[in-house]
């Protein structure tokens, strides 16, 4: 028996007649279901009630505790049993209840530090009849209000980010911070979808959380691309998140209550760690350049080495075009025609006039094809990215924009581009003061435009491939003498 009663109490405590011996096990088995540890005492003091997580703790069972006038002898030591007594008793006679913490002795003759709450019981007549006492471990109770205060900081308090999903996958509560990422207020975004949240990136985040309600909390955070609505567009960014599993802690087996969701903006530093890898990527592939290109006997070939490793990750297709000068004009004088041929090299005339000097493949990817053996012109039209870069001695950026592909597809044979051309960007060939040429690099549909970074590794490759070219015109001016 974990509760008991002694006859003069059952009027204020709760009824003892055998008629009624089923609410007495009812009021039994609740006692004992009780996660904290329970006991009871008339208006005399004396011990009435005593629960299993009582005996738990202080190892006495409720036979060897009912009946007993207060703790003293037994639960405390016999100097502090007056003091202790004396603070329980004054909980029947004050407002509410009392909070405070004792040194238990256990029946093995340790001493437990517990917290108590106590509260008086009072009789039909209204006056006190006895008093209940409610007591835990107060290392028990420390971790409680630890776990309480945790919650409290998290949600309102944090730095980044946390989110509780239910098991529907949409958001149950969410603190300061997640509300600020997302922009929207902390209630309004409770039971929505998070495809009303998100504008991208939805289907990976709730992949992410089915996987931790079926199999747990991954072993480590997992960073996922989002992008967000705003009112400026859509904004990318890159939130490194934690999971953890909810599960309720009165089921006899763990039911997913939702997923924690933790999660921090570190868009700006994996930004910054991808720049430095794509650096770290595109300087090693300008000195293996550089090293194939000095193995070259011809300097043209060696300026395809130079397209042909620039264009690893940063391209679809290359190309490179001479510039020629006019045809010579009858009846000039050999000086007027010599300095009219040096101030079209230097890009001073607007009559532009290039031909193809190499270019990759159109169809299956490989190594850029020296062509223009026959020196045709390309048929260029007026503002072609080519010419636009000639006449500024500068690189030259072109989208074909957000069209229908039927129409990007025309756009890119306009200007005697491969069909998939969307983007584009054209990169003068400088060397020894004079415009050589153009070199254009052009992506399809799956790449993102160019950027400047992308420009000037363009511009630090057509250097090198101006220079071959340079070299090549010298040794082809030696052969002629």
């Amino acid at each position: 028996m974990s509760a008991s009663r002694r006859s003069g109490t059952t009027d204020e405590l709760g009824p003892d007649d055998p008629g009624e011996s089923g609410g007495s096990d009812l009021l039994a088995a609740l006692l004992d279901g009780m996660d904290a540890a329970l006991c009871a005492f008339d208006a005399d003091g004396v011990v009435t009630h005593w629960n299993r997580e009582a005996e738990r703790i202080l190892g006495w069972t409720a036979a060897e505790a009912v009946g007993r006038h207060g703790f003293a002898g037994w639960a405390v030591r016999s100097a502090d049993a007056e003091e202790v007594q004396s603070r329980l008793m004054s909980a029947m006679h004050a407002q509410g209840r009392q909070v405070h913490e004792f040194a238990l002795v256990t029946k093995d003759g340790g001493r437990v530090l517990v917290r108590t709450q106590s509260a008086a019981v009072r009789g039909p007549d209204g006056k006190p009849a006895g008093l209940y006492c409610a007591f835990s471990e107060v290392h028990a109770q420390i971790d409680l209000e630890r776990s309480i205060a945790l919650s409290e900081a998290l949600f309102e308090d944090a730095a980044w980010g946390v989110v509780l999903i239910d098991a529907d996958l949409r958001p149950a509560v969410v603190n300061a911070h997640a509300a600020r990422v997302l922009g929207i207020g902390r209630t309004s975004a409770l039971g929505r979808p998070l495809g009303e949240l998100l504008a991208q990136g939805v289907e990976e985040l709730e992949a992410a959380l089915t996987h931790v309600l079926s199999e747990g909390a991954p072993p480590a955070p997992a960073e996922l691309w989002v992008s967000l609505r705003t009112a400026e567009g859509e904004k990318r960014r890159c939130w490194r998140s934690g999971f953890v599993r909810l599960a309720s802690p009165l089921a006899e087996e763990p039911v997913p209550l939702g997923v924690g969701w933790l999660f921090q903006d570190v868009t700006e530093a994996k930004q910054t760690e991808q720049e430095a890898a794509l650096l770290r990527f595109r300087t090693n592939q300008l000195h293996r350049a550089a090293r194939a290109a000095a193995e070259c006997e011809d300097p043209t070939e060696a300026a395809t080495v130079h397209l042909d490793f620039a264009l690893a990750g940063f391209a679809d297709h290359a190309m490179i075009d001479r510039v020629v000068p006019a045809p010579r004009v009858a009846g000039r004088e050999d000086r007027e025609d010599r300095e009219e041929r040096e101030d079209r090299e230097n890009g001073d005339d607007t009559e532009v006039r290039l031909v193809r000097l190499a270019a990759t493949p159109a169809g299956a990817p490989g190594p850029s094809l020296l062509t223009g053996a026959a020196g045709l012109p390309l048929r260029y039209e007026t503002g072609h990215p080519a010419l636009q870069c000639v006449e500024r001695a500068g690189a030259v950026r072109a989208d074909a924009g957000s069209i229908p592909a039927e129409q990007a597809r025309e756009w890119a044979l306009a200007r005697q581009w491969p069909g998939d051309a969307v983007h584009a960007l054209c990169a003068v060939l400088r060397s020894r003061g004079r415009t050589l040429g153009v070199v254009t690099f052009l992506r399809g549909s799956g790449r993102h435009r160019f950027e400047r970074s992308d420009s000037a590794y363009a511009e630090d490759v057509a250097v090198r491939i101006a220079a071959a070219l340079d070299l090549a015109d010298a040794a082809h001016g030696e052969k002629q003498a």
